[in-house]
């Protein structure tokens, strides 16, 4: 019977998953105080720019062409409304596109953007442009503060957002090609005989009909599907766990065959011990912090295949 990765006891997942809170806890603090600062930094000067360039947002209509142009005056303008618009929003809104060359060239698409932010001008920070009159000093300050703290609070919660699940990718494949696993392109993988061959492994893949992180073709032959899954509450554990992960499992199993496929996700953050429970019915379970377990399941599939290259 081909290798199983291990099925962990509820100590032994209970005992990782505070482990992984314990990490992400000092993360957090550790986290610099500095990327917030440097993005308000930024921006601040970015929305003093705005009001300048616009007499104060009065005539941000009028100088839609060139706000738009400019990369910081543009995220700055969707920061006005209350609460900020989407890039996707305001194209749908506006019915015009956001990219340069139809900014140049559609004038009045750049000004119907525009007037599509003014709709939701956020009032309570710019109340002059409302009430038709002059800004006072003292509101333009708040202003252009309670701007920047808004747009470096995102900014940061973004950065967050993105990198913390494009590290973990990057730790398992720096512990696959460790181990001697050569990595290949991404591709389609719509059957068995599309994936990398045994000893290899691909990043973010469509596996049949749902993308994996990472595609591993373990040495016996089956598929390593491997999801990264970084949580910051246990709500957002059955967001990322239950509501993601398990699903592509199941639908890789339909799709694949018990026989062809190992679904598995690589965890760090906050998970909460019922839902890890319940998605180890479905899914092989490994932690950043203990990642050599992967490696160890992998060299299991090397058992009995003299074959297998070292």
């Amino acid at each position: 019977m081909p290798a199983q990765p291990h099925r962990w006891s509820d100590g032994r997942l209970d005992a990782d998953r505070r482990r992984a809170i314990e990490d992400f806890r000092e993360e957090r603090l550790s986290e610099s105080l500095g990327v917030y600062l440097d993005n308000f930094e930024h921006y601040r000067d970015a929305v003093e720019n705005l009001l300048e360039a616009t007499v104060d947002l009065t005539e941000l209509a009028e100088q839609a062409t060139d706000v738009l142009l400019d990369a910081d005056l543009r995220y700055a303008a969707r920061y006005v409304a209350g609460p900020p618009i989407s890039v996707d929003d305001i194209q749908l809104l506006s019915q015009a596109s956001l990219s340069p060359s139809h900014i140049r060239n559609d004038p009045d698409g750049a000004k119907r953007v525009i007037e599509t932010i003014l709709l939701g001008l956020d009032r309570e920070r710019f109340p002059w442009v409302a009430e038709n009159r002059e800004a006072t000093e003292d509101e333009r300050r708040t202003a252009v503060i309670a701007s920047a703290a808004l747009i470096a609070s995102q900014r940061v919660r973004t950065s967050r957002a993105n990198e913390s699940p494009a590290r973990q990718q990057e730790l398992v494949g720096s512990t696959l090609s460790s181990l001697g696993l050569v990595e290949e392109s991404a591709r389609e993988i719509p059957n068995v005989s599309a994936a990398p061959p045994p000893g290899h492994f691909c990043g973010e893949s469509l596996l049949g009909t749902r993308k994996a992180d990472v595609v591993v073709r373990v040495w016996d032959g089956r598929i390593l599907a491997i999801e990264c899954k970084v949580s910051n509450s246990e709500v957002n554990s059955i967001k990322r766990l239950t509501n993601d992960a398990v699903v592509k499992a199941r639908t890789w199993r339909r799709e694949f065959g018990e026989a062809n496929i190992v679904p598995g996700a690589v965890l760090a953050g906050v998970f909460g011990v019922r839902h890890l429970k319940e998605a180890q019915n479905d899914l092989s379970l490994f932690w950043s912090h203990s990642i050599h377990e992967l490696t160890a399941f992998i060299e299991t599939t090397r058992e009995g295949l003299p074959h297998a290259r070292a």
